[in-house]
């Protein structure tokens, strides 16, 4: 299982990617088989690291020590391999150097250069992590699809009744401006859990900064785990109102496991997670997100938070997951095409 040297595998506060290979690493395990992780430091039981510590910010020749130096040491390993499941790009041109088949999953939205770069590695077999991903990537023919799983039993049901909650990079394409506006008329005190990337300063100065100085907005910073399922668990709302092709959106998830339901605009994979009025509602219009916050947080409000978290764990629970990939480790270990077909958790 190769992570990224970006961040530390499990994270201890952001890294989406890196806990999603977590889970997988330690579902797989629970089920029997033996997992080889890399990642970076000393971050994880069972791991090994060619760097001593995160790289960041993210470097693409670090990316590629890191993938070349992973393959070395799988030729190394007895018994060997059956099956390396890469999440960077950069050990795809490594697959003709490889002691084993490689599975690669893709972690980000379409990206011109990396669709092409792509294209030159159709034996490998791809992964999207959402149909819509996978619709925005028509060049990539032999790609599989599995939703993000975790396990439920780290998100225990909340009470709800806080303050909405916004988590997340504090990044325009996340759009945490437009939650703090919406929090904002509809009257209901926000807590913003993130930061500003290297790259998005300016617009976390020209957008953010003022919006966090406002009446009813708390701004806290990255949270780890603790912290982050105590927050969720008392929202009455997650506040998603992204402006990109999301490819998944894990907060989204850990919020319905919460038993918290999750207000989002009608981009990427968010019509594959939120089930209307079950898990959550999807609105286009910051007027019926700000209507439907306000509703949420009115006292005496009956929203069903147990029936959101069973339909979580029904759909996104770390063991489908596991399953969901094993399947398809044991059709590429065979060497046989893959179908296509949509995610398993929109089959639950």
């Amino acid at each position: 299982m190769i992570s990224t040297p970006f961040v530390a595998t499990p994270p201890p506060r952001y890294g989406g990617t890196e806990l999603v290979v977590w889970e997988l690493t330690l579902g797989l395990r629970d089920a029997g088989h033996d997992v080889t992780l890399f990642t970076v430091g000393r971050s994880a039981h069972q791991s090994r690291s060619l760097y001593p510590a995160p790289v960041w910010p993210p470097e693409p020749y670090h990316e590629f020590n890191h993938a070349a130096w992973a393959i070395a040491e799988l030729h190394a390993l007895d018994p060997a391999p059956d099956l390396i499941h890469c999440h960077i790009p950069a050990g795809l041109p490594l697959t003709p150097f490889a002691p084993a088949p490689m599975i690669y999953t893709l972690h980000h939205q379409r990206e011109e250069q990396l669709t092409h770069f792509y294209t030159y590695h159709r034996k490998v077999q791809m992964v999207a992590v959402s149909d819509r991903q996978r619709q925005l990537l028509p060049e990539l023919e032999n790609i599989a699809c599995v939703h993000h799983g975790l396990l439920p039993a780290r998100y225990p049901l909340g009470s709800g009744g806080g303050p909405a909650v916004f988590l997340g990079r504090l990044a325009p394409e996340k759009a945490p401006h437009v939650a703090i506006d919406i929090a904002r008329a509809a009257g209901v005190p926000l807590i913003v859990a993130g930061a500003a990337h290297w790259n998005d300063r300016a617009y976390f100065d020209r957008e953010v900064a003022p919006r966090l100085a406002a009446d009813g907005v708390t701004w806290i910073g990255e949270v780890g785990y603790s912290e982050k399922v105590e927050l969720l668990g008392n929202a009455c709302a997650l506040l998603f109102p992204i402006d990109w092709e999301e490819p998944f959106g894990l907060v989204m998830v850990e919020a319905m496991l919460s038993g918290t339901p999750v207000l989002a605009t009608s981009r990427g994979s968010v019509p594959e997670i939120i089930e209307s009025g079950v898990t959550g509602w999807i609105y286009d219009e910051p007027r019926l997100l700000e209507a439907k916050l306000r509703e949420l947080a009115a006292p005496g409000h009956s929203f069903d938070r147990s029936a959101c978290r069973a339909r979580a764990r029904e759909r996104f629970s770390r063991s489908r997951m596991v399953s969901d990939y094993v399947a398809l480790y044991a059709r590429t270990i065979a060497g046989r095409e893959v179908e296509i077909a949509p995610a398993t958790a929109d089959r639950a």
